[in-house]
């Protein structure tokens, strides 16, 4: 026995010698790790006794079944012990979540909302998702395991959204992209909501007859003293206060062109026009066309008889030459009133705001001021300093700060509203003239301006008329078959063309030079306007004409810099008009090849305003720093703005 004991000893030792030796801390740790188990408390009390502890099965007593008995987690030794068994990660994993569901939801599964979502034949994909009221990032992921590597901002077709749709348990709602106009209010208005409102007076006549001058003279007649009447007004139109304290509403629509183009785009935003004819000059062909524009439109007639100061003046004879035309004055047993006017000195003007407000009176004019917003722009320009800015007349509703809106083919949120005196208001209710800033682009003359409730529907609007707009276009330069196509080709072969780039300062003086040009022409040669728009010359304008070969028309715009610079190296004209009867004849004396090179306006520099001094006896004097070319003592002088003349 003493000698089988010895063997034990020194086979014991050898094993020990062969196992690595821990650091003592690692022990400790070890030691600490294993101490809460119960093989571990065992193994502790057996150390220093080698004994065969192994049951029949071969397993190690202690190890309960699970060989990773170390790495137990504190739940898995709590939930252990009963039949040596202990739970695995994955089952108590699956028991939190079946107590996290039951906790959520008492155990019961929520029936998913099936929702009928209309989809027109493009739609966005964060619009998609918003009308299911799913997810946009689930969204984006069923297209792209689809294979669409599309964005949040991009547009699907009709096809694909209905996959999504369908994929995401809704139905599909197909609707016509021309029904998305079906979200603009048009119900009529109760008899008891509407309310009296200013008239709407639009003064037209033939060139050179006084009505921009009768304008001035009602307006400064009745301007308010707050108000600096020397201030250009941008504006298109202002209101004033007849004696009888009837508000009225004065459209300053330059030319018959615009309101022709506002009446063919269905504006009908005026309520009686006021016709103006010289005493000394009597009916002419423009007074005429006036005449035919305000039968066109079905609003009724006032006639103003200006210049009546001078010695030529002769106002019955205009009361005859307008029997030709059947407009019968009052004076002559008509029903047409007719006013003796002379916008120099003043005389008769109170009678004529008396004669609008009477007329007015007749008209019963009403609006309901509770409803959204309806209403048609008059002029729209491109500002620099406050981005696309739209002259609205307010027809119906009341508009109001942070409004939604769709106009034409643009869209935006009413970010400010500014009134005819330059100051800043909050609303705008029926006949009340103010410039909407928030527009997303320039909107044309005459487009109508309809409020809606959400950004969405203004953007599916637009996006509409953008694309029928295109469509029309390209359906009508393009022939319909191939023997229309080669007629129109050898059409054009024998026509000759003199191709021009336009730029104005507003929308409506370039859609009115646009329309003139069309009008140039015959069989041999006609006037091609290759771009328009609004705004100063820029170097891409440059760039477009030398291409061409066309010259550039500036209306009461000018080049930039590095225009001019671009347009000198190019050798690309560049011609600058104030007065479109100019520009018509130098266009048309241009395409009958009797243009001569005379320059009408020779620039010998430009200098930039640094400070306005007041001098006493002599005003306000500019001080200018030289920029380019030189100043010389007598020349004539043009301010500019942004590159648009002001002065």
């Amino acid at each position: 026995e003493a000698e089988a004991e010895e063997r034990k000893r020194k086979a014991a030792a050898e094993k020990a010698a062969a196992e690595p030796t821990p650091d003592p801390a690692g022990a400790q740790a070890a030691e600490a790790r294993t101490a809460k188990t119960p093989s571990a408390t065992r193994a502790k009390a057996d150390r220093g006794r080698v004994v065969d502890d192994r049951d029949s099965r071969g397993r190690a007593k202690g190890d309960d079944g699970n060989r990773r008995s170390g790495k137990l987690t504190l739940n898995q030794a709590l939930s252990g012990g009963e039949g040596g068994r202990q739970r695995s990660v994955a089952a108590m994993k699956r028991k939190q979540e079946r107590l996290r569901q039951k906790a959520m939801g008492g155990g019961q599964s929520h029936e998913k909302v099936v929702r009928d979502v209309k989809v027109p034949e493009t739609i966005m994909v964060s619009e998609l998702a918003n009308r299911m009221s799913e997810r946009v990032a689930d969204v984006v992921k069923s297209l792209m395991k689809m294979g669409m590597m599309v964005t949040q901002n991009q547009s699907v077709d009709q096809d694909t959204a209905e996959l999504i749709i369908e994929e995401f348990g809704h139905r599909i709602n197909r609707v016509s992209d021309a029904d998305v106009e079906d979200v603009i209010k048009t119900e009529e208005d109760a008899p008891e909501d509407l309310l009296p409102r200013p008239p709407v007076i639009t003064v037209m006549g033939h060139v050179d007859h006084g009505k921009t001058s009768v304008l001035d003279a009602i307006r400064h007649s009745k301007v308010t003293a707050g108000e600096a009447g020397g201030i250009t007004q941008h504006i298109g139109a202002y209101q004033v206060t007849a004696d009888s304290g009837q508000l009225l509403t004065f459209l300053d629509t330059p030319g018959h062109a615009a309101f022709t183009s506002m009446r063919a785009r269905g504006a009908q935003v005026t309520d009686i026009v006021v016709l103006v004819v010289a005493a000394d000059d009597a009916v002419m062909p423009q007074t005429v066309e006036a005449i035919n524009h305000a039968r066109a439109a079905g609003v009724p007639m006032i006639v103003a008889i200006n210049k009546i100061d001078l010695p030529s003046a002769n106002p019955q004879k205009v009361r005859t030459d307008l029997l030709q035309h059947e407009v019968v004055v009052e004076q002559m047993g008509g029903e047409v009133q007719d006013v003796e006017v002379s916008a120099k000195t003043g005389k008769g003007l109170d009678t004529l705001l008396e004669s609008i407000a009477l007329q007015a009176e007749i008209l019963e004019l009403k609006a309901n001021p509770d409803r959204a917003a309806l209403g048609a722009v008059i002029e729209a320009q491109l500002d620099v300093g406050r981005g696309p800015v739209a002259t609205v007349l307010v027809q119906n509703g009341t508009l109001r700060q942070g409004d939604i809106f769709v106009v034409g083919e643009q869209w935006g949120k009413v970010r400010a509203l500014v009134d005819d005196k330059g100051d800043r208001v909050k609303e705008a209710g029926p006949s009340v003239p103010v410039e909407v800033l928030g527009l997303n682009g320039t909107p044309e003359a005459g487009d109508v301006l309809n409020v809606v409730e959400t950004e969405a529907q203004a953007r599916e609007i637009a996006e509409y008329r953008e694309q029928a707009a295109k469509d029309k276009r390209a359906a009508a330069g393009s022939g319909t078959s191939l023997e229309q196509l080669l007629a129109q080709a050898k059409a054009d072969e024998s026509v000759k063309e003199l191709p021009i780039l336009v730029k104005a300062d507003v929308q409506g003086s370039a859609e009115a030079i646009v329309q003139a040009m069309e009008k140039i022409g015959n069989d041999e040669v006609r006037v091609r306007v290759l771009h328009y728009g609004v705004g100063a010359i820029t170097e891409s304008d440059i760039g477009l004409a030398e291409a061409s070969g066309a010259p550039v028309i500036g209306f009461n715009v000018r080049a930039n810099a590095p225009a001019r610079s671009s347009a000198n190296q190019k050798g690309v004209e560049i011609r600058y008009y104030s007065v479109i009867y100019d520009l018509v004849d130098d266009v048309k004396a241009a395409a009958s090849g009797l243009l001569s090179a005379e320059v009408r306006e020779n620039f010998i520099g430009y200098a930039e305003i640094k400070e306005v001094f007041k001098v006493t006896g002599v005003g306000k004097v500019a001080g200018c720093l030289v920029t380019e070319g030189v100043a010389r003592r007598s020349a004539g002088v043009r301010l500019l703005r942004d590159n648009v003349v002001i002065h």
